[in-house]
């Protein structure tokens, strides 16, 4: 019997519930849970919940492992615009344009100052070549007009950072949260810090970890991290270790030292740890350039 991409049985055409075909009448409707099973009305759902249930949630939570587990093409931060590489995580070394919400590397921005300093050019953005707001009122209203007229999750994170550095972590949630609702990664993992310490809102282990995975999925080695480390507590060594090389084959050195630690009780077999020494230098070696290397070495000059 043939199916489809999430599993299903595409050769059933009956409602689970009350038995009847699918017509040019008739549209049924699969479980959007596990997609196992149809359905031709809300009715005959709800009719056939309790003998579903099980198997519902079982196909749900291996869906979800799938898509959990699944192995990030990148980081959340994704690449720099301009040059195309990985963008580090250290946050010092990229900046946020308030202009267009892109965030550059400090090596194209170096490159970009450089120019605009040989040149005697306007300073503008390197990206989008908007003129440099002139004062951080100026900022802060482009940063507004993004947040609320273009939708902008970045800004909208971004936000919500600049609310909680000044201690308004009502007003910090409520941006957050409406950035996660837009799917910022870096919203989802910030949420789940403050269900975690109970930060304006109750602590609440269910939406920390929902949160967690949401931001793990799209590639945030510190949210992959964090599970790895809830999974251990339970003695999940399987899904810790899975969590802890995703992370480090994004380049993150917690989860590599982790894996270390694991590989010398023997728990990580040595080609597995091998493997992911060989990813991890590897994404941290896509992260360099020559550009980067300047700038770090004439920011090194400065200080």
């Amino acid at each position: 019997m043939s199916k489809d991409s999430n599993g299903t049985n595409n050769t059933s055409c009956h409602c689970a519930s009350c038995g009847i075909a699918e017509n040019d009448d008739i549209k049924l409707r699969k479980c959007t849970a596990c997609y196992l099973v149809r359905y031709c009305s809300v009715k005959c759902q709800k009719e056939h919940r309790p003998k579903h249930k099980r198997e519902c949630k079982k196909r749900a939570a291996e869906l979800r492992d799938e898509l959990l587990f699944k192995q990030p093409e990148s980081s959340h931060l994704g690449d720099c615009p301009i040059c195309m590489l990985p963008l580090p995580f250290d946050p010092k070394k990229s900046v946020l344009q308030t202009c267009c919400s892109k965030t550059i590397c400090y090596g194209c921005s170096y490159a970009n100052q450089t120019r605009e300093v040989e040149q005697r050019l306007e300073k503008k953005c390197p990206f989008c070549r908007h003129p440099i707001p002139k004062s951080n009122e100026e900022a802060d209203k482009i940063l507004m007009k993004r947040a609320f007229e273009a939708n902008d999750p970045v800004v909208l994170t971004q936000l919500g950072t600049q609310r909680s550095e000044e201690g308004d972590y009502k007003g910090a949630f409520e941006y957050w949260t409406k950035a996660a609702e837009l799917g910022d990664e870096i919203a989802h993992y910030q949420l789940s810090c403050f269900y975690y310490f109970g930060t304006v809102v109750e602590k609440d282990e269910e939406k920390e970890l929902y949160h967690l995975e949401q931001a793990a999925i799209d590639g945030h080695p510190g949210a992959r991290y964090k599970l790895g480390m809830f999974e251990g507590r339970f003695g999940r060594y399987e899904r810790l270790l899975r969590h802890f090389m995703i992370a480090a084959n994004l380049g993150d050195d917690k989860s590599l030292e982790k894996l270390k630690e694991l590989y010398q009780g023997g728990v990580v077999s040595k080609e597995d740890f091998a493997a992911t020494l060989r990813a991890h230098q590897a994404a941290l070696d896509a992260m360099k350039s020559p550009y980067r290397r300047a700038a770090e070495a004439a920011n090194a000059e400065e200080y």
